[in-house]
């Protein structure tokens, strides 16, 4: 039996979630890609809350490549938790690999300040 694509990706994401989990201190900084957009949520899973978040829909996020809108959303979405107080997340890929917008995602939000 072979497994779709998004059942592949929803195997792994749930494989990463039993070991991975956001606290109000230590949130968990949650990507979701689509063909078109990219996502970003920082979630308190103990809560059960999602604490703030950025996307490629938003106003300060310029036209470019995929790649390039991805690091700027993570900058984005880093400049927004410091400003939060928060500082050091959990980093949450989704089932996606580390590679691509996904990899430039997380060295944007790093190079804007987030520790993971």
């Amino acid at each position: 039996m072979s497994l779709t694509k998004s059942d592949r990706r929803q195997r792994i994401r749930f494989r990463i979630r039993k070991t991975i989990s956001g606290t109000s201190t230590n949130p968990r900084l949650s990507v979701f890609r689509s063909n078109k957009e990219i996502y970003a949520q920082l979630i308190d899973d103990v809560n059960g809350v999602t604490i703030l978040s950025a996307s490629s829909r938003e106003k300060e996020i310029g036209k470019g490549t995929n790649v390039e809108v991805a690091a700027a959303v993570g900058k984005l979405v880093a400049e927004k938790a410091l400003k939060a107080g928060l500082d050091k997340v959990t980093f949450d890929r989704g089932g996606y690999l580390y590679h691509g917008r996904i990899q430039s995602l997380a060295e944007g939000a790093r190079a804007a300040g987030l520790k993971f």
